[in-house]
């Protein structure tokens, strides 16, 4: 999955650097519900076995071939909000020097295009953390609707709880009005 900016492509342990250099920053993880790494080994442990999966892909600079964040998606079994058993939740982080360039935002329709297209999964959702606005703009920009649910999420550093604001996109809804977000780039693994 490519646009001209970015590709998504699966984690390598080559990336274990990179993954530091961006996830050691102490203002990424928590914003996402993760501590900051606290070395290059760590984050090759988290590429072999959290990264490690048919749904999780690293953002690459196409420019660079570096790998500047994460996106993914979660099933019904494995998500943190309450979604169908045909529905799935997406997640995503990005490196600091890359925030408000558009990056995250490209990044999210390729995986909607993928979930619907691919996946044909019949909602996705999306949650942020309410002190992370920036992050639902996002959401806002690829057709996700505020679902005005606000969840707690209990998966953060040392067990605390912050509230999360939910959102969803449907492709049914999107289609009829007109605005589906499909067929962006080719699938590439």
């Amino acid at each position: 999955m490519e646009t001209a900016t970015i590709l998504l492509r699966r984690w390598r342990e080559t990336d274990a650097e990179a993954l530091y250099k961006y996830a050691s920053d102490p203002e990424v993880g928590p914003r996402a519900g993760w501590p900051a790494h606290r070395s290059v080994e760590e984050s090759l442990e988290i590429i072999r076995s959290v990264f490690a999966n048919d749904s999780t892909w690293a953002i690459v600079l196409r420019e660079t071939g570096e790998a500047i964040g994460c996106i993914g998606y979660y099933t019904h079994a494995t998500s943190n909000i309450d979604i169908g058993t045909h529905d799935c939740e997406v997640g995503y982080w990005l490196g600091r020097p890359y925030w408000n360039r558009g990056i995250c935002t490209e990044a999210l329709r390729l995986m909607v295009d993928y979930c619907v297209n691919v996946m044909h999964f019949d909602n996705i959702y999306a949650d942020h953390f309410t002190g992370n606005p920036a992050s639902g703009r996002v959401m806002e920009k690829c057709g996700f609707i505020d679902t005005g649910r606000l969840n707690r999420c209990s998966q953060l550093l040392g067990g605390d709880s912050q509230m999360v604001r939910v959102y969803r996109y449907s492709p049914e809804e999107q289609q009829a009005e007109g605005n589906m977000v499909t067929n962006i780039q080719t699938h590439k693994r």
